[in-house]
């Protein structure tokens, strides 16, 4: 879930902002500012941008010590704890570089999860409206939902942590070719359960399974128009084809993980002599114990929620094979792509004409690396890595694929969602006397939530239109439209 942040409106930005091209802005280094910002938006987008302080947030993030290149933005970005949702820096460790929870986030790899079927929409749109119900009554959602799975014990836990999605598919939740095609095969190696505090474990072990509340969800997705032929068959995605879009992370779980270590690394600022614009960006030198006990705390939340993903979306595969009473042969469920919009990874870029390993942190971005790049998956190597943008209920997500334009200018990152445009807070007083539920089911589309305020909340006034996002990244060549969804069931918390 986004951090509930509610200054995200009011005084118009003062950062100076020059543009480059109809799709890139640059902030350019003042102050004690290591590297410039750069910002990817059209004149409309920024416009909606400059109403919050996310610009100086992208200001600030450039300050850190290490960072080189830029400090990024998409196009999604809006105001965030320490770093912008919607932000991307990279650092080095061989110059003093540090890693910032601010820069990954509380949500600790909230993502999204795509599955294609072999269902047209027309087929099972009679049926649709049942299935969105027991969708909802199988995946639990909502603030504090208890698991699908039984509450898990430490030694589960502890797994979960090291194993990821592998361990919901050894205990009969999924299969093993559900793996393959998730970054880093769903799991990341460097997890250490020791350095996850108790109340992380306690608040972890009800949810797994869970969907959560706030922009969270499970959608059911029809291909409505499709971009690029050659890529989206290698993706196996076709016009009028019936997917399932899962939009969740690491729960309570990577939470308190998150809030522990900022309370930690608040020292740790004063310890390292370390200068910040902004206390929010609290960090620490990755080689410093500090640094490294982060790290093996935040890749355990990451495989739990690759382990969560996994579980729902074999409750979801379980409850269209029930519903729909059809085989598994003729439902023809698989996934297509697992991304992380909250993390930060060790990556080989190219810097100032040299390969260089970086502490990447991606903050409401996604991971997205081009054709033949090494942690491309297989069957993708040709095309390049899925890049999905989720938007809001009543509008459309995208898949794209990344490019090498991508590795040369965004650290091979793009955007990950629409973005808000406004705060929870002004969304229900916006929605005050309307009925979101029936505007929906009016355009076909049949929602399920635990309750009105979560529909109010994210209502899709509230979000920028993802279909500009999307069209800035392809302007800018960091990624390629590949499909659009348009959203025909969907279930909140």
């Amino acid at each position: 879930m986004e951090e509930e942040v509610e200054q995200t409106r009011g005084a118009e930005a003062q950062v100076e902002v020059r543009k480059i091209d109809e799709n890139r802005w640059e902030i350019p280094r003042s102050g004690g500012m290591r590297v410039p910002g750069r910002i990817y938006a059209d004149d409309r987008l920024m416009a909606a941008i400059r109403k919050d302080k996310s610009l100086e947030q992208v200001a600030n993030v450039a300050h850190l010590p290490g960072i080189v290149k830029y400090s990024i933005a998409m196009p999604d970005i809006h105001w965030g704890y320490g770093f912008p949702i919607g932000g991307v820096a990279a650092t080095d460790p061989e110059e003093g570089g540090v890693i910032s929870p601010g820069g990954i986030g509380f949500d600790i790899n909230c993502g999204v999860r795509l599955a294609a079927t072999h269902l047209e929409y027309e087929e099972i749109r009679p049926r649709m409206k049942d299935l969105v119900t027991a969708l909802f009554n199988r995946v639990p959602a909502g603030v504090g939902a208890h698991g699908a799975i039984r509450k898990l014990s430490r030694g589960d836990l502890n797994r979960v942590a090291v194993k990821g999605a592998g361990w919901p598919v050894e205990m009969g939740y999924g299969y093993a070719e559900d793996l393959v095609n998730s970054e880093a095969n769903g799991c990341v190696p460097g997890a250490d359960p020791d350095r996850v505090t108790e109340r992380a474990i306690e608040r972890g072990a009800g949810q797994l399974g869970t969907l959560g509340s706030g922009n969270h969800f499970l959608e059911v997705d029809v291909v409505d128009e499709i971009f690029d032929e050659r890529i989206a068959e290698a993706l196996g995605l076709r016009k009028g084809q019936v997917t399932v879009f899962i939009h969740s992370g690491s729960r309570g779980f990577g939470y308190q993980t998150c809030d522990d270590y900022l309370k930690t690394m608040q020292k740790t600022v004063a310890k390292y002599k370390i200068h910040l614009p902004d206390r929010q960006l609290a960090c620490a030198p990755i080689d410093s114990p500090e640094g490294k006990a982060y790290l093996a705390a935040m890749n355990c939340a990451a495989n739990y929620a690759w382990a969560n993903r996994q579980t729902m979306m074999h409750l979801a595969r379980q409850t269209l094979l029930e519903t729909l009473q059809i085989s598994p042969k003729d439902l023809g469920f698989r996934l297509v792509y697992d991304v992380a919009h909250n993390i930060a990874k060790f990556e080989e870029h190219v810097v100032d004409g040299r390969v260089r390993r970086l502490c990447v942190h991606r903050k409401g971005a996604t991971r997205a690396f081009p054709p033949g790049h090494p942690q491309t998956p297989a069957s993708y190597k040709h095309v390049g890595q899925p890049v999905m943008i989720p938007g809001d209920m009543g509008r459309a997500s995208f898949v794209c694929c990344g490019t090498q334009r991508a590795m040369e200018e965004t650290f091979g990152s793009s955007a990950h969602g629409a973005g808000r445009m406004l705060s929870r807070t002004a969304a229900k007083k916006q929605a005050r006397g309307r009925s979101i539920h029936r505007e929906l089911e009016d355009r076909g589309i049949y929602v399920r939530s635990t309750g009105r305020e979560t529909l109010a909340e994210e209502m899709s006034e509230a979000y920028k239109d993802v279909e500009m996002v999307a069209d800035v990244m392809h302007r800018a060549g960091v990624t390629l439209k590949v499909a659009r969804l348009k959203p025909v069931g969907v279930v909140k918390g």
